[in-house]
């Protein structure tokens, strides 16, 4: 059975796809950017686009029933490599251990021209 997850916290989607899906034991969260949901705002620069993606992150894991504690796996997105002691500091800071798989990227460029954009996956009978 497949549920899809939505809440006004954070972004609507802005293509054809969901916030999340809820999948039997998974939830898979889609890609998150540093909009601000209240007023469809990119988040200026590295850091604030990082927590506004974290946040983002949160609040449909939280209406998923979820946290970050049960993440199984993120992916990062980064524009530039050269922001990934940045990103991971704040990343990690919304994580504890013992701490997701993860992936991080580089690639040539992001929707809406955003710096950072992470997805996750969740077992969740974690």
């Amino acid at each position: 059975m497949v549920k899809e997850i939505y809440t006004d916290k954070a972004p609507a989607a802005i293509g054809p796809y969901s916030q999340a899906i809820e999948a039997g034991d998974f939830l898979f969260v889609s890609g998150q950017i540093g909009i601000n949901p209240q007023d469809g705002e990119i988040a200026s620069g590295i850091e604030a686009q990082t927590k506004q993606v974290m946040q983002n992150l949160n609040h449909i894991l939280t209406e998923a029933g979820v946290s970050f504690s049960q993440v199984s796996k993120f992916t990062i997105y980064l524009a530039s490599m050269n922001d990934f002691a940045k990103v991971n500091e704040i990343y990690g800071s919304y994580l504890q251990k013992p701490y997701p798989a993860r992936a991080t990227v580089e690639v040539s460029r992001l929707p809406k021209d955003v710096l950072v954009e992470i997805d996750a996956v969740v077992y969740k009978k974690a």
